[in-house]
């Protein structure tokens, strides 16, 4: 993204999305909400601290930003620094106090390509991987990696939130979920392309510890 068209965009977030965006965290353990975006920005989706919006002019960056008083900018920021550029990653082209301005990352989270019975192939597990194994290698420790933090795109991997890279803890999500996707989904799962309701998949999630030890992992890992 050339500069001259990174500062239209900046322009139009600090005159027009800034001054009339209301955005609140009620609590830190919900979604962030909105009460009101301008015209024409469209709100992309919301997480525990922050809210995605993207302008239609600008349909490759998405810019994100942060309820007042919600921690976690400054380690995101720090995150992006050490990643750089990557296929798999996101890349941040501008940053102030509770703002980044973000490449877009097109696709389908693998939560819901089983909701949509698509296929998830080996090679987008591959790609995952990798990317969380170059995040190490650039001090980053990968943590929180489930299903609806992943995506597949033209049948490549993408690693959706980076934000809690900078945790220490060991976080075995990723594992698992890599277990239950070779054990499980690969050998009977993904020949049948069967489409797994969100109602059931919400289900299992409730109730998985009395299941299979090998759907288990599945789920557990697929779901946050």
């Amino acid at each position: 993204m050339d500069q001259s068209h990174i500062q239209s965009l900046i322009a139009s977030i600090q005159q027009e999305l800034i001054p009339q965006l209301i955005i609140e965290s009620v609590h830190p353990h919900n979604p962030a909400e909105v009460r009101y975006h301008p015209s024409p920005w469209a709100l992309l989706g919301t997480g525990n601290y922050a809210a995605v919006f993207y302008h239609p002019e600008y349909p490759d960056v998405v810019v994100k930003i942060y309820a007042p008083g919600r921690p976690g900018f400054e380690e995101e920021l720090e995150v992006y620094r050490r990643l750089g550029s990557h296929p798999a990653f996101s890349e941040c082209f501008y940053a102030q106090e509770g703002l980044l301005v973000l490449k877009r990352l097109y696709g389908v989270t693998l939560y819901d390509c089983l909701h949509r019975g698509l296929r998830i192939p080996p090679k987008v597990i591959k790609d995952i991987d990798s990317a969380l194994d170059y995040a190490q290698t650039r001090g980053l420790c990968p943590h929180d990696v489930h299903g609806k933090n992943v995506m597949m795109f033209e049948g490549r991997g993408l690693v959706v939130d980076i934000s809690d890279f900078l945790h220490q803890e060991k976080c075995s999500k990723w594992n698992n979920l890599k277990k239950a996707y070779y054990c499980l989904y690969l050998p009977i799962l993904y020949p049948l392309r069967l489409r797994v309701t969100y109602s059931l998949l919400d289900m299992v999630r409730k109730t998985y510890r009395f299941a299979s030890p090998c759907v288990r992992r599945v789920f557990k890992s697929l779901l946050p």
